[in-house]
């Protein structure tokens, strides 16, 4: 037996309003399924699907579906159904569902399926509720079959930003995979790359780690921290001074002690020259 859904109380969006804003270049451009339709139409459709699904404007040729394009050709499929099977595909479950929690993937999926954000928290974790219990393609099931895709979309049209007022579109939201996916890598070590260049993108904190690196702030920190130690090596000129000594009747206890080491600055040529040298830090 699985469990309802649980009920959310759905907030204002664009969406939900009517609007009367002057259609320009953001104004939505929805891809329907006509007929007689051309090839090219065709075609067209597909694409528009890929973007707004993959959310790739540059579709790798691995990331296609070759024989849902032929059967969507043949209509042997409807729009609604070619759609369900990309959210079904192994592209989908691996560049958007591994690599982000429940929560997020259902941000992303409504954004992508429905052509709204989720109402808040309380949405996504009803929703994430089902993909823990029927799975990601019982969760894209649900979506699809919903009664507010049916009214938006319904058979033959491909999903897309109902209204957007404000900010990049829906399908250009990058990246993909949140700060979940990225501090998980970091965490398992699998990935050094992306904890590398996690500590480069958090403002003036992370600052002050890039300037720890910088030769001059190295020298000054080691320049505080030396302890001056007596040198026991003895060079070749000490050696002989000292045998000088005991065959002239002297103590060896009598010979110079040598200065404690330094540490000093060694110019080079590096990439960073032009960072100050007394960063503020």
């Amino acid at each position: 037996m699985s469990i309802p859904l649980l009920e959310v109380a759905p907030k204002t969006q664009n969406q939900r309003v009517p609007g009367f804003e002057v259609p320009n270049e953001d104004a939505p451009q929805p891809y329907r399924f006509r007929e007689p339709a051309s090839q090219s139409d065709v075609q067209e459709l597909i694409w528009s699907a890929y973007r707004q699904i993959f959310s790739e404007h540059l579709i790798l040729e691995e990331y296609r579906q070759l024989a849902l394009e032929s059967q969507l050709r043949n209509r042997q499929l409807s729009v609604r159904e070619f759609i369900r099977a990309l959210g079904k595909s192994d592209v989908y479950r691996r560049e958007v569902a591994d690599t982000n929690s429940n929560y997020r993937l259902v941000d992303i999926t409504f954004k992508r399926f429905l052509g709204r954000a989720t109402y808040g928290k309380d949405e996504q974790i009803a929703w994430s509720i089902v993909i823990a219990t029927r799975g990601l393609h019982g969760f894209i099931d649900a979506v699809v079959d919903s009664d507010e895709y049916q009214q938006n979309f319904g058979d033959s049209i491909v999903p897309y930003q109902r209204r957007r007022m404000e900010g990049r579109p829906f399908n250009l939201v990058t990246p993909r995979y949140s700060d979940y996916w990225r501090i998980q890598k970091s965490t398992s070590g699998s990935s050094s790359a992306f904890a590398q260049g996690r500590q480069y993108q958090a403002g003036d904190r992370d600052l002050q780690v890039i300037r720890r690196g910088i030769p001059a702030s190295f020298l000054n920190m080691a320049q505080g921290i030396l302890v001056p130690q007596v040198n026991y090596q003895r060079t070749t000129d000490q050696a002989r001074g000292v045998a000088a000594a005991y065959t002239s009747g002297q103590t060896a206890s009598t010979h110079d002690v040598p200065p404690p080491p330094t540490v000093k600055r060694t110019n080079v040529a590096l990439p960073y020259r032009y960072i100050p040298t007394q960063p503020k830090v």
